[in-house]
């Protein structure tokens, strides 16, 4: 029985950092942007990137191994998928994700063995009491998160915007709202909603531009504030993306509270994350989010759809339900 076992997906496993590091380099470097208008040689793609020549043809010829690049007749073109989502000109683009997993995650989850030996999280801030507060402080690294959210944000988004229905409601509001992927992607996909983004003051700016670049300023406005200090501003329907996961038991309990207490009775409460399997066997990927939390956050972890739906009624939430959305995210709809 042993001779027929292969270790083929436990060296695929434990080597993946490979293909991550190499695809995250290719963003750093710009390959895809370089690429974006017209395919380019070995020779010029090279001097355009500022590669040295020893291992330029291995790396190029990897992003073509790993589904990224397009080789012909020596001339590199994007793939699709990376042509679409890797662009930063691209309206899809989620290379912010990628870079903000180079700069932040890469190097705190080398350090995973001793936040499982101590509880404690292990990011470059984990110094700081407040975490969301060091990193809105530096402008230059809320910019790059807020866009990295963007990049998870966008094929929830536009998975929420089809199943949800909106047809019965007439606004929203998203808290956390980042730099307003889900606002836009909404009010882009019903023309009868009128929006709302809630976040902490220094995200404004952002989203205010953000939102002015899609036409929706008249339609979608920014609300400045703190979720635990602050009410909830009113709405039809809260929605709470990538948001839940961050805050221990008691935090999720009370933001879940604030959110029953703004909506008027038929109104609806949507959280998505990597809402893990009840049966925990599954969604490797929610799993593995939430050891990101206990990397990124005093208290945060990930939670089953079945731990959320009890969590919504015992803040008087009625009607409560899960929904898949995209990859490993689902969404759980709470009714009031």
């Amino acid at each position: 029985m042993t001779n027929a076992l292969s270790p083929e997906k436990i060296l695929s496993i434990g080597m993946g950092f490979f293909q991550a590091r190499t695809l995250m380099s290719a963003v750093e470097l710009g390959v895809f942007d370089a690429l974006a208008d017209a395919p380019a040689d070995l020779r010029t793609l090279t001097e355009r990137l500022g590669l040295h020549p020893r291992a330029a043809q291995d790396f190029l010829d990897a992003l073509v191994a790993l589904g990224m690049l397009d080789r012909s007749e020596g001339v590199y073109a994007n793939a699709p998928q990376a042509d679409a989502f890797l662009v930063r000109a691209r309206p899809a683009y989620v290379g912010g994700l990628l870079e903000m997993a180079s700069a932040r995650l890469y190097p705190s989850w080398g350090r995973l063995t001793d936040a499982l030996k101590t509880g404690r999280r292990q990011s470059e801030n984990s110094g700081d009491d407040d975490m969301f507060a060091a990193l809105y402080a530096d402008p230059a690294r809320l910019r790059g998160f807020l866009a990295a959210m963007s990049g998870v944000s966008a094929g929830a988004a536009r998975a929420i915007a089809e199943k949800f229905p909106f047809g019965d409601h007439a606004s929203f509001i998203d808290i956390g709202a980042a730099q307003g992927m889900v606002p836009v992607t909404l009010a882009l996909a019903h023309p009868h909603l009128r929006g709302a983004g809630f976040d902490l003051p220094q995200v404004a700016p952002i989203f205010e531009d953000f939102v002015a670049k899609h036409g929706l300023a008249d339609r979608i406005r920014f609300h400045a504030g703190d979720f635990f200090a602050d009410d909830l501003p009113r709405a039809d329907v809260i929605v709470m993306g990538h948001i839940l996961h961050d805050w221990d038991l008691g935090q999720k309990s009370q933001l879940l509270a604030k959110a029953h207490a703004a909506l008027p009775e038929g109104g609806a409460l949507i959280v998505y994350d990597s809402i893990i399997d009840d049966a925990r066997r599954e969604n490797a990927a929610g799993l593995m989010m939430s050891l990101n939390m206990l990397i990124e956050t005093p208290g945060g972890f990930d939670y089953t759809g079945a731990d959320c739906r009890q969590w919504m009624r015992d803040a008087g939430f009625r009607d409560t339900r899960v929904e898949h959305l995209v990859g490993p995210d689902s969404m759980v709809i709470g009714v009031k």
